[in-house]
């Protein structure tokens, strides 16, 4: 409205926005070509070598990649039943009785098994929890069980190293989220202290999630610590011991074990991808709670059953995991020798407490790929390589997985390796090298 001081009325403009739209909506795949993401962006000289690797061979310590034989460390399979024969003929007798196809179907329509219940009681009498469920992956059960257990009234407190599939299963939380420093108590109690005055608000509960054995380096989780806590805050705790199971503890039940803290877990979680060497997971808590999960959790409710060469599979593996102690001990052997022979020879390997080995040394990504080609192709050793944006700019991890099959010849093979590829990164050899892969290229 505007004064008329012509006529001393009031008046109406009308104003007509013009607006330049685009003629029409832009193609989403255009920006994939443009951008390929933190890791993708280097694909064009990694990828087949440094990412998408192929290893080829009998699974073990020695395998061969790109046509030469390569010691590895890069395998999880903790205590070597990847190709024990026990674990092979029972693969192949229930492919061969059963096929991959069996059962057909989601459990909760028609994919149960009696084998499926067996290795689920199996698997909480080894544990000790009162009742496990099968998962079909250890990534995706991961991510489902955080969707599942919380609701928008409830918020989570974890670990910041924490692994990407909770970190995946928290970005679908609604509610509120709080993280603490790595393995740090004062920062858990913070925000618990956070935690429990929102609760109180919101009338939800709260969920302490952290690791057992993180993957990255190596640490245990806080457990103990955390479960203490419980005398003064009102929480449930989740633990992932997806690199615990089958290598930490006295029987091998995992970090929670070793911890001496079991009862005070309220939920177990683990993979078959480790120490199980095969595809799978599980989890395990009270009778209410999983009974909860089963008829819960939409990646279970909605996918395929667990195929029957899997859980027979798993049975045999948990068999042999549980009877055959002397296979936990020889990894400890080489994890002890690995260990120990790096922290001699004055590596940086961090605060490790389990199988999982990192050398922390400094350098930058061109040192880094420089490195590892040199000791794939000149030392024939095959470990994974860590670099930034995983780990700090200027730092360069290299993560080695010791396992039951490992030899000290192997350690001592390996330990002479390093110590040379450290001296070169040292004294400036690596810098002056033109990129190996791009000299390949041309």
């Amino acid at each position: 409205m505007f004064y008329s001081p012509k006529n001393c009325t009031f008046g109406v403009i009308k104003l007509t926005i013009t607006q330049n739209k685009p003629e029409t909506n832009v193609d989403i795949f255009d920006r994939l070509r443009k951008d390929l993401g933190p890791i993708g962006k280097h694909s064009a000289s990694a990828h087949g070598y440094f990412t998408f690797p192929k290893l080829v061979g009998e699974i073990g310590p020695h395998m061969h990649f790109r046509g030469k034989p390569v010691l590895n460390w890069s395998l999880n399979n903790y205590i070597g039943l990847a190709n024990h024969p026990e674990v092979r003929q029972a693969d192949s007798d229930a492919a061969a009785h059963f096929g991959m196809a069996l059962p057909m179907g989601a459990r909760m329509m028609s994919g149960n098994s009696d084998f499926h219940e067996q290795l689920e009681q199996e698997l909480s009498e080894f544990i000790g929890k009162e009742s496990t469920m099968l998962l079909n992956f250890g990534y995706q059960g991961m991510v489902s069980i955080v969707d599942s257990l919380l609701s928008r009234h409830d918020i989570a407190v974890y670990d910041a190293e924490c692994h990407a599939c909770i970190i995946d299963g928290l970005r679908m939380h609604p509610g509120k989220r709080f993280v603490f420093k790595h393995n740090d108590r004062a920062s858990l109690e913070q925000q618990l202290v956070r935690a429990q005055e929102l609760a109180t608000k919101t009338g939800g509960g709260i969920l302490v999630i952290t690791e057992g054995v993180f993957g990255m380096n190596g640490h245990q989780g806080i457990i103990s610590d955390i479960v203490a806590l419980k005398k003064e805050y009102n929480f449930r705790l989740l633990v992932d011991d997806a690199h615990g199971f089958g290598t930490m503890g006295p029987t091998g039940a995992g970090t929670t074990e070793a911890q001496g803290c079991t009862d005070g877990v309220d939920i177990y979680f683990s993979t078959f991808a480790k120490s199980m060497a095969s595809i799978g997971a599980f989890v395990s808590a009270d009778e209410y709670v999983i009974n909860y999960l089963r008829y819960n959790m939409r990646s279970q409710i909605y996918a395929k059953s667990l195929p029957m060469p899997l859980v027979v599979g798993a049975l045999k593996r948990l068999e042999l995991l549980r009877s055959k102690p002397e296979l936990r001990e020889k990894l400890w052997t080489i994890v002890n020798a690995l260990q120990g022979g790096l922290r001699a020879k004055g590596f940086n390997i961090g605060k490790t407490t389990s199988p999982v080995t990192p050398v922390i040394i400094e350098g930058d990504e061109m040192h880094a790929t420089k490195l590892v080609y040199d000791l794939r192709e000149n030392y024939g050793i095959f470990c994974s390589i860590v670099v930034y944006p995983v780990v700090p700019k200027g730092i360069i991890i290299l993560r080695l997985i010791p396992t039951a099959m490992h030899t000290l010849a192997d350690v001592e093979r390996t330990l002479n390796a390093f110590d040379e590829v450290r001296e070169k990164l040292n004294n400036g050899t690596y810098a002056a090298q033109e990129s190996p892969l791009l000299t390949e290229a041309k």
